[in-house]
């Protein structure tokens, strides 16, 4: 058996204390764990058990850092694993949190690509959607659902071409910028062109 020897209050956050064991730190801990676990200084413990109750604080802490991550905006798994990984909590860790965020559906990735997809889907192609989402680290079936559902490309296409082309000369030269510009927003070939004639374009030669 292993005793605690000091229960410290950490310097940079009031909410949680070192533990120290045998006269040397053994882990950082929620205040709130601590209280819970009714550990105490004298107290003796099997290393087992602070395991275990650090594993607890541990994945408590982890759950409430990513509920205030998503509080801004929905995540996708990914995100979430990387924001996890780079507060530095363990792969268990890590696993257990997403479970708890798929259960209450506060990280789906169908979910999150769909709303993506249509939020932008007004002047962004697909190609350019889904690698957008592929670069969030989205679910390859949750891409190609969301992909799916997109309607209205070719009216959004003649939207950003005109949008591009206004105040500018109706020259060959503004008009194969104009088609790059579709391209690099996402938009395929024949879309491109498509919209370019909807401008009054020769695009025989694009």
């Amino acid at each position: 058996m292993s005793q605690i020897t000091a229960i410290t209050p950490q310097v940079k956050d009031k909410e949680r204390v070192n533990v120290y064991v045998d006269g040397r730190f053994y882990c950082g801990m929620r205040l709130e764990t601590v209280m819970a676990s009714r550990l105490k200084v004298g107290d003796e413990i099997a290393p087992e058990r602070l395991d275990e109750i650090q594993e607890e604080n541990e994945r408590a802490q982890a759950l409430d850092r990513a509920m205030t991550h998503l509080s801004a905006t929905m995540k996708t798994e990914k995100q979430m694993r990387d924001f996890l990984k780079k507060k530095g909590y363990v792969d268990g860790v890590c696993d257990y949190v997403l479970e708890k965020l798929r259960e209450y559906h506060f990280v789906d990735d169908e979910q999150y690509c769909a709303q993506y997809a249509e939020s932008v889907s007004k002047n962004m192609g697909a190609r350019r959607i889904a690698m957008e989402l592929k670069q969030r680290g989205a679910d390859e079936a949750a891409i190609e659902q969301a992909l799916s559902g997109l309607d209205g490309q070719s009216d959004a296409a003649k939207r950003v071409a005109e949008k591009y082309m206004r105040g500018r000369e109706f020259t060959r030269e503004n008009l194969s910028k104009t088609f790059r510009y579709l391209m690099g927003r996402g938009f395929d070939y024949e879309t491109a062109k498509d919209a370019l004639a909807s401008l009054g374009a020769d695009t025989d030669e694009e």
